[in-house]
């Protein structure tokens, strides 16, 4: 595994569960300093203890919802404050869908998966662009296999993970000069609280789930983690706008 991510300045989103907190220890385990956001201050707690809290302070967390522009601003100049640059940043701040008709959805239904989803990913690079190294870092930011392979009743959730990956291409054309990489990961399903949530806790569910892929299970945040902190690192560095599918190879 990549050694090269040892004090690198990492800011995290999403980061209190899930693939957010399994990507935050494994960074921690290679080394790299962690600025772990959430808006789930308990799981922010959670999530630095996991990650060696009493370590001379080397981790931060703090509180951030990342569809608000100015929330961004804030806590992104809080850690320049502090360090004085970022060398990575791993967007992975989002919200998973219900799955209903497009006609029983809500505006703000609407909002909150865009807000989130989209333009949380844009709020975060947006405001950590001036203070990215360069060259040498990297965005590694999170879609889904909805956007790339749409699934009946969840319209806006993909509408929101296609963006992502437009976003991310577009952001990789943008900043690729600079020699800032920015790549992809979408997950399958993976045993996370939200996809808890989406399963509805029935065994039924559940195994539809293990059974939707070619290994027979579901994937779990350290199965993620691994391919993030790749992305990260200088072994990926002919990688940019790369979009890495993390699926157990998907059954359709």
């Amino acid at each position: 595994m990549p050694s090269d991510l040892a004090g690198k300045v990492v800011f995290l989103t999403g980061a209190a569960s899930g693939i957010g907190r399994g990507t935050a220890i494994k960074l921690h385990s290679l080394g790299a300093i962690l600025v772990i956001t959430d808006i789930n201050e308990a799981g922010i707690a959670d999530t630095l203890q996991l990650c060696g809290r009493n370590d001379a302070g080397r981790h931060t967390g703090l509180i951030l919802d990342v569809s608000k522009a100015a929330d961004a601003e804030q806590c992104v100049a809080e850690v320049v404050a502090k360090h004085g640059h970022i060398d990575h940043v791993f967007n992975c701040a989002g919200i998973n869908p219900t799955s209903m008709p497009l006609t029983e959805t809500s505006e703000a239904y609407f909002d909150k998966l865009v807000g989130v989803n989209l333009k949380g990913t844009y709020n975060i690079t947006k405001a950590t662009m001036p203070h990215m190294t360069a060259p040498g870092g990297s965005y590694v930011n999170v879609s889904s296999i909805s956007g790339w392979n749409p699934t009946m009743g969840t319209a806006i959730y993909c509408a929101t993970k296609f963006g992502v990956i437009g976003f991310s291409k577009c952001m990789a054309l943008e900043l690729g000069p600079k020699g800032i990489r920015v790549n992809i990961v979408c997950p399958g399903y993976v045993d996370t609280p939200t996809n808890a949530g989406i399963a509805k806790g029935t065994a039924a569910a559940r195994t539809a789930m293990e059974q939707g892929n070619a290994l027979g299970r579901m994937g779990t945040p350290k199965d993620i983690a691994g391919v993030v902190a790749f992305l990260m690192s200088n072994e990926a560095r002919y990688m940019n706008g790369s979009v890495v599918g993390v699926d157990g190879m998907l059954r359709t």
